[in-house]
């Protein structure tokens, strides 16, 4: 995994403020870095206005009163409001009480005045419990005003799951180190607003015990597959789409004009004979070819570097057969919506067949009917596609606002590219097309399952409101030509 990216849970961060003070960084100093960091975040974001920093008694609230003193350096009013006993303060909590600031009763958030900066040092990813009233009113009047969170959202549990109670609603997050779990996941990624890392010169040494944990999705975890300068269509890949049958074939064009616009320099789509009509009336590009059955199927299926099955294929023994059959190929495949619920009642079927250059995408209805048992359990959505991923054999992307991409060997990264307006009708079919054209073209099956995703997100970012299906592929090559390589861009 790439160094930097890593995510990490509220045990693994004191871990590291811990052994960063044996190799001689104590945690005042990493306090005062952490302060001055975020000090300059803010600064960089906002001109000088009335600010009120709420600060709570522990590591989180030193941060603040850090942040407190840089500013009021800096020439900003600020007043520091401080949850716990102001008589048994030190250092740079008790010098908040100085002349150059004003104290606020924290209780008394009504005191924040219109416009004014609200900084939320009040308790961070070290909280696992709810906030109390005191702390809940805080949250309940930073609402409305711009919100700027020292570490995580004071009421978000640090290794996410759902908040219990109140919880403060930021604009910018800052935090130190690496991102927490908290940070990606949902529900409380949506908490976070903007996430900013930091640097608080925590010693390299201090980090070594981050190998094997999950990262972010990005470029840095993937190459994308660009042509040299002797490329033809043959080298660049040739995917094929299993379409459904008559009535039911937009699924499996989306996905095909996905894999033809990533990159593979062949598409086939594959049908029934009563669907052939449906399909050669709406492509051009996009070879058809038609299969009465599932051993036709895998016929026609062997000259293909990669497949995808499932996109409106039925509930049926056809599409059941046919994953069984393209599975023996043992080449890439996607598996999408039907490929995996007509296995609902038999999951370990479906196993036995898949191998490590598959990738399955359930959303989380489908995840459920394969792996019940996984889907319920108190395990974070990163350590169910784990689980699962091990149990299938294969890539398993397990889609939502908080994509989670593991590998049979424990491989996981979690996508944090893009927007609610993703959620329409035939965006996942789009999201198969793209991996399968990748992997058409050589990339690995996590690699290319971690770049369709981080390429969906982006596409869906670029559109925004009003943005449907068919849209999608159409606004790659805007994103693909950001990404090529200069000496590309120049032919």
């Amino acid at each position: 995994m790439t160094a930097g990216f890593e995510i990490i849970t509220v045990a693994q961060m004191r871990e590291i403020d811990s052994r960063s003070a044996e190799l001689g960084v104590p945690t005042r100093t990493l306090m005062e870095n952490a302060g001055v960091a975020a000090a300059r975040e803010i600064q960089a974001r906002w001109e000088p206005r009335p600010t009120v920093i709420f600060c709570g008694p522990g590591a989180n609230g030193g941060d603040g009163f850090v942040v407190a003193r840089k500013l009021a350096e800096a020439g900003w009013p600020v007043r520091v409001g401080f949850l716990g006993d102001r008589n048994a303060l030190t250092g740079d909590a008790a010098d908040a009480s100085s002349a150059w600031m004003g104290w606020v009763d924290p209780a008394d958030a009504s005191l924040l005045e219109p416009g004014a900066l609200v900084i939320d040092a009040l308790f961070g990813a070290g909280l696992s419990r709810p906030l109390d009233e005191a702390a809940s009113r805080i949250a309940e009047a930073a609402r409305g005003y711009e919100v700027v969170a020292i570490d995580l959202p004071s009421g978000a549990h640090g290794d996410g799951g759902a908040s219990e109670g109140a919880a403060v609603r930021a604009d910018v997050t800052i935090t130190f180190v690496r991102k927490k779990m908290a940070h990606v996941l949902e529900p409380t990624r949506a908490l976070c607003g903007e996430v900013v890392v930091a640097d608080i010169g925590v010693p390299a040494e201090a980090l070594e015990g981050l190998a094997g944990a999950p990262v972010e999705n990005g470029p840095h975890l993937w190459a994308l597959p660009w042509p040299d300068a002797e490329a033809h269509k043959h080298a660049r890949g040739h995917a094929m789409v299993i379409s459904g049958g008559a009535g039911r074939t937009g699924a499996a064009r989306l996905a095909a004009r996905a894999a033809l616009r990533v990159g593979a320099g062949l598409v086939t789509l594959v049908s029934p004979a009563t669907a052939m009509r449906d399909n050669a009336g709406q492509l051009t590009a996009i070879m058809l070819e038609s299969a009465k059955d599932a051993e036709e199927t895998r016929e026609i299926a062997q000259k293909a570097t990669a497949t995808v099955v499932g996109p409106a294929a039925g509930l049926t023994q056809r599409t059941r057969d046919t994953v069984i059959e393209l599975a023996g190929l043992k080449t890439p495949m996607v598996l999408d919506a039907d490929a995996l619920t007509v296995f609902a009642k038999e999951p370990d079927a479906l196993f036995e067949a898949l191998h490590e250059a598959c990738v399955a995408t359930p959303h989380h209805g489908e995840f459920r009917r394969l792996f019940p048992d996984i889907a319920d359990s108190k395990m974070l959505k990163i350590e169910r596609a784990r689980a699962a991923a091990k149990r299938a054999g294969c890539v398993i992307l397990l889609k939502g606002p908080d994509t989670v991409i593991a590998a049979p060997d424990g491989r996981a990264a979690v996508n944090t590219t893009g927007t609610p307006f993703l959620a329409t009708a035939g965006s996942g079919d789009v999201l198969a097309g793209l991996i399968a054209g990748l992997a058409a073209q050589g990339m690995k099956a996590f690699e290319a399952a971690c770049a369709g995703a981080w390429l969906h997100g982006r596409l869906g970012e670029a559109l925004g409101p009003g943005l449907i299906a068919e849209d999608l592929p159409e606004a790659l090559p805007a994103l693909l030509n950001e990404l090529a390589p200069v000496k590309l861009k120049r032919r």
